[in-house]
Order: C-alpha cells, then sequence, then structure tokens
C-alpha cells in the first residue's frame, strides 16, 4: 500500500462526509470538524478523530493540528465567506494541499486568485462523468487535467496479432496503453510489456487526451 495520508475536512455534510469515509476506506486517516452535534455524532463512527467546533476559527484549527496534516479539504455548505475565511486561516497556518468545494463560479474566481491548490464543484463533476459515460462506450473515467483527458476500455479487433510495441501508440496517436485483460480472463494486468502480443478480444485500458483516443482502429 502508498503512504498513509492524514486529511482534515472542515464541513461534515454530504460532500464533506462522503469524502472522509472514502479516504477511511482507502485505508488512510480522515479527521473531521463541524459545528452542527449531529453531523459530528454521525461521523464518529467511521473517522478517525471528530470535532465538534467552529471551523472558521484558526486559533481550532490550530489547536486541533491542522496545520500537519497532508491535505485539508474545506466542504462547507452554502456560505461562500465561510468557505473563504476558511481558506485563508489554512493558508495562514502553512497547510501544504488545501482543497476547497466551490458553490459558485465566484465562489471558485475568488479561492482561485487566493492560490487554493484545487477547487472542485462535485455536481458539475459527477454530471460530466456521467455524461461522458453514456457518450462514450467503454469510458472509465474522463479526467479534469484541462485538456479533455480520458480513459478507456476498448476490445482488440483490427489489432489482434500485433504486440504493443508494433503499434506504437504513444508515437503514432499520442495514447498509452496502461493495462490489459486477456480474452477470458477476470483481471487487469497493468503496465503491459511492450512485445506482448494482442488477441481478438483482449480489452486495453487507454489513456490519452479524448481527440486521440476515441479515433484510435482498434
Amino acid at each position: 500500500m502508498a503512504k498513509k495520508i492524514e486529511i482534515g475536512v472542515v464541513g461534515l455534510g454530504k460532500f464533506g462526509y462522503a469524502l472522509a469515509e472514502s479516504v477511511k476506506e482507502l485505508g488512510h486517516v480522515a479527521v473531521g470538524v463541524d459545528a452542527d452535534e449531529a453531523m459530528v455524532r454521525r461521523a464518529q463512527v467511521v473517522l478517525d478523530q471528530v470535532f465538534q467546533a467552529d471551523g472558521t476559527d484558526k486559533k481550532v484549527l490550530e489547536q486541533l493540528g491542522f496545520q500537519n496534516l497532508d491535505y485539508v479539504v474545506v466542504s462547507i455548505g452554502k456560505s461562500m465567506e465561510a468557505s473563504i475565511l476558511v481558506a485563508m486561516n489554512l493558508q495562514e497556518l502553512g497547510v501544504k494541499n488545501i482543497w476547497v468545494k466551490a458553490i459558485s463560479p465566484e465562489h471558485e474566481k475568488v479561492l482561485k486568485r487566493l492560490g487554493v491548490h484545487f477547487v472542485v464543484f462535485p455536481e458539475q463533476f459527477v454530471a460530466r462523468q456521467l455524461a461522458h459515460r453514456m457518450a462514450v462506450p467503454g469510458i472509465l473515467d474522463y479526467l479534469p487535467l484541462g485538456e479533455g483527458v480520458l480513459v478507456q476500455e476498448v476490445k482488440v479487433e483490427r489489432w489482434a496479432g500485433k504486440s504493443l510495441r508494433d503499434l506504437n501508440l504513444p508515437a503514432t496517436h499520442r495514447v498509452q496503453v496502461v493495462a490489459v485483460k486477456r480474452e477470458g480472463e477476470s483481471r487487469f494486468s497493468f503496465v503491459p510489456r511492450p512485445d506482448q502480443v494482442l488477441n481478438e478480444g483482449d480489452v486495453l485500458v487507454l489513456l490519452g487526451h479524448a481527440e486521440d483516443v476515441l479515433e484510435l482502429p482498434h
């Protein structure tokens, strides 16, 4: 397993709680803060540490040791002002990685001006993922890297009998094969060998810009 990381979540509503729960499921440490007693009680069952406190108070965050965490996620419901205040306090405390849930384009603009490391609109992100899954058969993920990067499964047909070295997809199409699943097998083999010959029915996982991946004749 990769190095265990410690993540703080300020605001344990739907998004914050789900994120913290997922962090725990992946084997990492999650620490939560919320002013709402009911939110805190719910999270106590799942998270490593949960505190009922005012997350907008810089002294509280400092006393709880948030400046020592690997990541802090700000997930404050409907208050743009509170979210911005928490982000600024975390910056002053020297937090290494600050991720913030935005609630509007204006909120996102201010956060980016502040230099927040990552800003996410959960609803828009999920909607974009679902749209691409419906529109592109075999798509696994559409990555928000600013350049329309996606990961897609394709079944080998025309490439049967050729090796990955023969295809040379990184050079010819700017696409990388990151995993292969043999016909009849249930698991993928990652970082496949370049001399591996493909058979009809094999499944490849491709990574690249959307236009490059979707134009491939496989």
